[in-house]
């Protein structure tokens, strides 16, 4: 050997960012108590603490992070602490958060400390950092070393963007069912690309069976193609679950057969919290065994089954299915083939859903009446309402007033998308009236492709200029004038970044009917808002 190697090999210098100081550690628990009982996005959402409160788990956070930061430092000592700081700071700002969300005045302080507690022993194992690469035997004995080490206390596992051969797969198998009894959470996803049909499907039996008996909350097998065969291949795992709190199975080809596959094999959802299936071709049928997995799910509160091929028939089923989850707080049924009907039945079961703080409907051929319908509705539930998106729904200026009438009384709305629809400037121009008083919480607005001019466009940026939370107002794609365009930029001359690019922009187009051309604009808005003056924005359709 090169007697040279040992100099070759040395370390160059560098400094140590672990651990932190203790002025560090204070500076950061005082940093913590003043937003814990401050005003900030988080307290205003779930209440802020009081000082005294507000200290003690300060120290609590920091104490837990500290630790948990410093176990996963003590595994690699030979490094500069960087990847131990970065933990450091992710586990305060987790811990935070969930102070915040236990809520405000809680006495029970042994429950406050038994979380921080326990999140500071929780430890997860990830390789799914860095480019996607096939992993054979040799590499994956010495990528998974550490989960064989006696005594760690991995719970959650990420094997994403790494494609697994079927010798990297017979290594794997012993070491997951050491694992058994301590995973809580399991990653999958994209784990055999590449691979041929029959290795892929041989390498997710082992996975299925080395897993089977876990007690998991968190399931993801998306971006696998699995389709029928990859469902059934997983079977062993998934009929051995009871406990999921969250499925993930989005784009993996779930058709018909294979939907109906896992509506099967899950034994029980009654504790199901989070399911999605986006960009899948499950169609109608599939969307009928879909919606039995869902009734059976009381405790659903996060919902997507966007991009999935579904018509009317599967959009009837999933919407009567919801019905029956009231506690959701996010839906996405985006980019599917509904209709009218679907949209009358889907207002009827949002009014079950009183906690809903997303709502992403489009696309989804609703029209005037299936609009008016879902916004009759949330005008009175879903008070806490913070993201409505109704894209590309062929909704005219005859849904205006119901529109404008739910959006007046959603004063969290964060952000609101109305894209590519038929509003034109009266449709808009009753929205924008809606938006000029409170809203204080809006961050982005999109009316782009919605046949606007001028006048509508410049009502609208006034409307929201000002808000103190306001990021991005895009109203690209419409008809509005160069001179109106100007007038725009002048609007948000203190904050450009916020108003959003006019490459799309056609200032020649519109209709020939006198609402805009070039100078015609003020006398436009004029007559437009003298007609909105009379207008009750309440006032259903």
């Amino acid at each position: 050997m090169d007697a040279t190697a040992p100099n070759s090999e040395r370390r160059p210098f560098s400094i140590k960012l672990w651990p932190p100081s203790e002025n560090t550690r204070l500076m950061l628990v005082e940093r913590m108590t003043n937003n814990l009982s401050n005003q900030t996005i988080f307290t205003q959402k779930y209440g802020s603490l009081s000082k005294e409160d507000a200290a003690d788990n300060g120290k609590q956070i920091e104490d837990a992070a500290f630790e948990t930061a410093n176990k996963h430092y003590e595994k690699e000592p030979d490094g500069d602490g960087s990847s131990a700081v970065q933990l450091y700071a992710k586990e305060c700002s987790k811990l935070m958060l969930e102070v915040l969300k236990r809520g405000p005045g809680s006495k029970d302080k042994g429950f406050v400390k038994s979380e921080v507690v326990n999140a500071a022993h929780e430890t997860f194992f990830d390789i799914s950092k860095g480019q996607r690469a096939f992993i054979e035997t040799e590499e994956a004995e010495e990528l998974l070393k550490p989960l064989k080490e006696p005594g760690n206390s991995y719970s959650k596992i990420c094997f994403s963007n790494r494609s697994f051969g079927l010798g990297a797969a017979r290594v794997a198998e012993p070491i997951l069912a050491s694992l058994r009894d301590q995973l809580k959470e399991v990653d999958l996803s994209d784990f055999v690309a590449g691979r041929s049909e029959a290795e892929a499907l041989d390498v997710m039996n082992i996975f299925s069976t080395a897993l089977e008996g876990c007690v998991l909350k968190s399931l993801n097998l998306s971006d696998n193609a699995l389709g029928e065969k990859g469902v059934r291949a997983f079977g062993t795992l998934l009929q051995s679950q009871s406990s999921l709190e969250e499925l993930y199975l989005m784009n993996d080809g779930i058709s018909e057969e294979a939907a109906r596959a896992v509506c099967e094999l899950i034994p029980s959802t009654e504790k199901l919290k989070i399911l999605q299936f986006h960009n899948n071709m499950t169609g109608d049928e599939g969307a009928v065994a879909i919606s039995e997995v869902v009734k059976r799910s009381p405790l659903l509160e996060n919902f997507r089954c966007s991009s999935t091929r579904i018509g009317s028939e599967g959009g009837i089923a999933l919407s009567e299915a919801l019905e029956t989850c009231t506690r959701l707080k996010k839906l996405d049924l985006r980019d599917n083939m509904f209709n009218v009907e679907v949209g009358i039945l889907l207002g009827k079961a949002l009014s079950k859903n009183a906690n809903l703080t997303e709502i992403y409907l489009s696309y989804l051929n609703l029209e005037d009446e299936g609009a008016i319908a879902i916004a009759n509705v949330l005008k009175d539930s879903a008070p806490a309402l913070e993201v409505l998106e109704m894209a590309g729904n062929e909704i005219t200026t005859e849904a205006a007033p119901s529109l404008a009438a739910c959006i007046a009384v959603k004063q969290l709305l964060t952000k609101l998308n109305l894209a590519e629809n038929e509003l034109k400037d009266e449709g808009v121009m009753q929205i924008s009236r809606t938006l000029e008083e409170g809203h204080v919480q809006l961050k982005e607005v999109d009316m782009s492709v919605n046949s606007i001019s001028r006048a509508g466009a410049r009502m609208l940026a006034r409307a929201v200029v000002h808000k103190p939370e306001f990021r991005l107002l895009n109203i690209n794609g419409n008809y509005i004038s160069d001179v109106g365009i100007d007038e725009l930029k002048d609007i948000f001359k203190k904050s450009p970044d916020m108003l959003g690019p006019f490459d799309e922009n056609d200032p020649d187009g519109g209709d020939d009917d006198g609402e805009e051309s070039n100078d015609a604009g003020e006398g436009s808005e004029n007559e437009l808002e003298s007609k909105l003056k009379n207008l009750d924005v309440n006032q259903e359709d």
